[in-house]
């Protein structure tokens, strides 16, 4: 905890409300952890509640875990301690879904307190209740039906008509009051299923459903059921254990072809964690898989160049005009960090950095202006003249010289859109422009769009010039 108090100024109590959770929270409070969540309820801004964790992460207090969502269920399909191993084709068998998610759809980074410090159920999950193992170690709670304020976990509970742990080697039976649509049942931890029709005329008689199931599959003994009392018996001829959860699913559900997406509270996804400083510090060995790249289906970057380096160099000597590039990029690394972005790397005098929403890289761009305006001021010295140019769009987070670096087209014409850029102005993109909460920002100030061709891009395309004064638009 020192070492954590110790790591950055906190805003007053943050770290007691830290130290009052880990000492006094219940075992579900400290598996798991939303951070933003952690910020709500206890009044700490954001990021610096994502701060917070991810100090204690690295101070080994808590483990950091990159868990993979169903879009439809917000069941935890896959757990990664690790970025590097990170898999982001996920299946659902309760769905009946699979496919690729993005780094910032369905990947929620979240935070347990580590074993060494405070052992909970959860760390062990083979000692956990049949209902805390699916309830509370498989499901997110906070997944809502699309526009309404029900959870799907209270849904689903009430179409349960059992759960029970298969040991190997041994016959399990259930009984159910079955109702027509379809009888589906679903190993939480690997993701085997089966689903069964129940259709006809209703029964008095219990029907007997066998089922085989050998580590991998279930396999129904009957192609249909009837609506009415069922005696379910599963055989595990497998050799671990598995688990087993029934869900009477209604005709007007199994009618939809497609499962909406559920709506959940916020959560730090794994884009926004790689666009943050404090990540990229922390963590610097954290790297993607060299073969594939992760996905990221919005991200914006920000590019920012010196104006006439190669003349300050030779006006000043290389060691004056280094000392002075110096300051700027201390000076661009704070402003960056102050607005929840990253500097991914400096590229000569210039550099690129990146932010996971539009509004903070021109909240960040309109600050480092401020600040050069600032540091021009207290120094005799020549002045610094920086342009920029930012975009946003989709993105490949991959490992570049053992660095965590982005790829793709939206990169290339963010570097674009920079060159555009005169002195002590900032050029975005039509898509960055028009992003949520930017028009906001820019209100008051000199906007001009002009059209220019971007490298990739079929045609001109209309980039905003803005000047720092107010002008008409």
């Amino acid at each position: 905890m020192t070492e954590i108090e110790q790591a950055r100024a906190w805003s007053p109590r943050v770290i007691s409300k830290f130290e009052t959770l880990i000492r006094s929270g219940d075992d579900l409070a400290l598996y798991r952890v939303n951070p933003l969540a952690f910020a709500r309820d206890r009044a700490i801004a954001e990021p610096e509640a994502i701060d917070l964790f991810l100090h204690a992460a690295r101070c080994g207090l808590f483990d950091m875990s990159w868990d993979v969502l169903c879009p439809q269920s917000g069941m935890v399909l896959d757990s990664f301690g690790a970025l590097r191993t990170l898999q982001t084709h996920y299946v659902c068998g309760l769905c009946d879904v699979s496919g690729d998610t993005d780094l910032d759809d369905f990947i929620e980074v979240s935070f347990s307190v580590s074993p060494h410090l405070r052992r909970l159920p959860f760390h062990e999950p083979e000692t956990l209740s049949v209902e805390d193992f699916h309830w509370k170690l498989r499901f997110g709670n906070d997944g809502r039906l699309p526009g309404r304020d029900v959870r799907f976990l209270d849904l689903l509970r009430g179409l349960v008509r059992g759960m029970a742990f298969l040991p190997p080697g041994t016959t399990t039976m259930l009984r159910a009051d079955l109702h027509a649509g379809s009888l589906s049942g679903v190993n939480v931890q690997t993701q085997a299923a089966f689903a069964v029709p129940i259709s006809g005329d209703p029964v008095l008689a219990p029907t007997l459903l066998k089922i085989n199931y050998d580590g991998k599959r279930f396999l129904p003994a009957l192609p249909v059921v009837p609506p009415g009392p069922v005696v379910i018996e599963v055989a595990n001829t497998g050799s671990v254990r598995g688990a087993l959860l029934l869900i009477n699913w209604p005709p007007e559900l199994v009618a939809l072809k497609t499962k909406p997406a559920l709506d959940f509270d916020p959560y730090v996804s794994g884009g926004a964690l790689l666009a943050r400083q404090t990540f990229r510090q922390l963590f610097r060995s954290e790297c993607v898989d060299e073969k594939e790249g992760l996905g990221i289906r919005q991200i914006t970057f920000l590019f920012t160049d010196l104006k006439g380096s190669t003349a300050m160099y030779e006006r000043l000597g290389d060691l004056n005009a280094y000392a002075l590039v110096r300051e700027h990029f201390a000076l661009l690394n704070t402003a960056v960090h102050q607005h929840s972005g990253a500097v991914v790397k400096t590229i000569g005098d210039a550099v690129m950095a990146v932010f996971s929403r539009p509004p903070d890289a021109i909240s960040a761009a309109l600050h480092i202006f401020e600040e050069i305006d600032r540091f021009n001021g207290d120094n005799v010295r020549p002045g610094i003249i920086l342009k920029m140019g930012a975009h946003c769009g989709p993105s490949i987070a991959v490992t570049l010289n053992e660095n965590l670096d982005y790829f793709g087209q939206t990169v290339n014409v963010a570097a674009r859109v920079q060159s555009l850029a005169e002195a002590g102005q900032i050029c975005i993109s039509e898509a960055l422009y028009s992003a949520p909460g930017v028009s906001d920002l820019l209100a008051g100030l000199g906007i001009v769009a002009f059209d220019a061709p971007l490298r990739g891009v079929e045609g001109d395309a209309t980039v905003y010039r803005i000047m720092r004064d107010r002008r008409t638009r």
